[in-house]
């Protein structure tokens, strides 16, 4: 059998298989040379006396004029960077481009800028960076010291308020609602209690106005502030109750945030002046420098609340500030202590020491961030606690030992490196978690 392309005879002229020819292709009209110009068309006779019919005339081209008030030349050449760059406006876009389809050599400028601006901008993500923020947040926190400096015993209630303020209002409106779990320790038993994000912002701005009104600021609670010695506790109880159900659980994000701003403003301008002055808490007072420390505390304790309710990431103070809230604790540690033994909690102390005299001692030694030792007079909140007289040990991580005095976790789960005097290591743990309150 013959191949497709195999002579076989059948290709000759009027030959039984004679197969379709196909003609060779023919050169355009175009390539032999200019086509020939079409006839006249003939002129009939103006008046059509002659029984034919008037030939039409033929149409002329429209040509349109240009645009009114269109830039010259030199103008829209200028603007060739600026039209590559995306930069030009509406009008000037569309002059230039306008004018590029006319302009031979101003169009292959306009080609070049364009690839040149596409090696000058990469085509990047426009999505933001995950971290930005907390870089943003970090980099507002560690900011350079503010013209009138904020005292050193206030910094952390500054950092920690500003932590949680951004947290807030990274929130949604449903999730003020999310229920939140308060716990705290009392005598010999943890205790709970369930309230919402919005409760916990009144819980904080009803106990930070024990502050407010010894600074002279105005009490939050207004006329509805409960008569007798303040007491964190009955205040919370009667902020709950004054609520109206019917406000907008964010109502409360913005009072607390100016009154936080108020507390740090008055005593930035007041000074080392107010740093001993009196703040009633009940059954006890602290000075104005342990009372900011105390509320920076709470302030992070309960921001870990709100974040753990709304399943959002959230850091611990700066070792700095860690070491000052941690160093807070330590030093109530000998009144605490004294506390639970007047309530028959503790053992009774074991000799009587002079106020200022040493005597026995546990040394509290809190590991990483913010951490550092301390001594714990055992015997009377007035002694002087040594490491000569030391008697029993206790090894704690800085966090661990927060949230220990947070009322987080009892005594008996506090993972602590322990040695020497049992009853005495069980007594300043148990002491250590009464700080706790709501």
């Amino acid at each position: 059998m013959n191949g497709p392309d195999e002579w076989d005879g059948r290709e000759l002229p009027g030959s039984p298989g004679e197969r379709p020819r196909i003609p060779s292709p023919r050169a355009a009209a175009e390539d032999c040379g200019p086509l020939p110009d079409a006839p006249p068309l003939p002129v009939a006779e103006p008046d059509g006396l002659d029984g034919t019919e008037p030939p039409v005339a033929p149409i002329a081209p429209v040509i349109l004029p240009a645009p009114a008030g269109a830039p010259p030349h030199r103008i829209l050449k200028s603007l060739l960077g600026a039209w590559a760059l995306a930069a030009c406006s509406a009008e000037e876009t569309a002059a230039v481009e306008a004018h590029l389809t006319d302009c031979a050599s101003c169009a292959d400028e306009a080609l070049r800028l364009r690839e040149a601006v596409g090696l000058l901008h990469p085509a990047d993500s426009l999505d933001l960076d995950p971290l930005l923020r907390s870089r943003v947040l970090e980099g507002c926190l560690g900011r350079r010291p503010a013209r009138i400096p904020v005292p050193e015993w206030a910094t952390p209630y500054d950092a920690e308020t500003a932590k949680l303020d951004a947290l807030l209002r990274d929130m949604g409106a449903a999730e003020w609602r999310a229920p939140v779990l308060l716990r705290w320790f009392e005598g010999e038993r943890p205790v709970e209690r369930e309230t919402t994000v919005a409760g916990v912002m009144g819980h904080l701005m009803a106990v930070d106005g024990l502050v407010a009104t010894a600074l002279g600021l105005t009490d939050p609670l207004g006329t509805a502030a409960p008569p007798g010695a303040p007491d964190p506790l009955v205040r919370t109880e009667t902020f709950w109750r004054a609520a109206d159900e019917k406000q907008s659980p964010l109502a409360t994000h913005t009072p607390w945030r100016d009154q936080s701003s108020a507390l740090i403003r008055q005593v930035s301008f007041a000074g080392t002046k107010v740093a001993e002055l009196a703040v009633p808490y009940g059954h006890f007072r602290l000075p104005l420098r342990d009372s900011f420390l105390d509320r920076a505390f709470e302030c992070w304790v309960h921001a870990g609340d709100i974040a753990e309710a709304v399943d959002y990431p959230y850091e611990p103070p700066a070792a700095a500030h860690l070491h000052q809230l941690v160093d807070l604790a330590a030093r109530l540690l000998p009144s605490a202590l004294a506390d639970r033994r007047r309530a028959g909690l503790a053992a009774p102390p074991q000799r009587l020491v002079e106020a200022g005299a040493p005597g026995r001692t546990l040394h509290l030694e809190v590991e990483g961030n913010g951490g550092g030792h301390w001594y714990i007079p055992l015997d009377s909140p007035a002694a002087l606690g040594t490491a000569e007289h030391t008697v029993a040990h206790i090894a704690l991580d800085s966090a661990e030992f927060c949230q220990l005095a947070a009322g987080h976790i009892s005594p008996e789960e506090a993972a602590a490196g322990q040695h020497g005097e049992r009853d005495a290591i069980r007594d300043v743990l148990f002491a250590t978690a009464s700080l706790s309150r709501l």
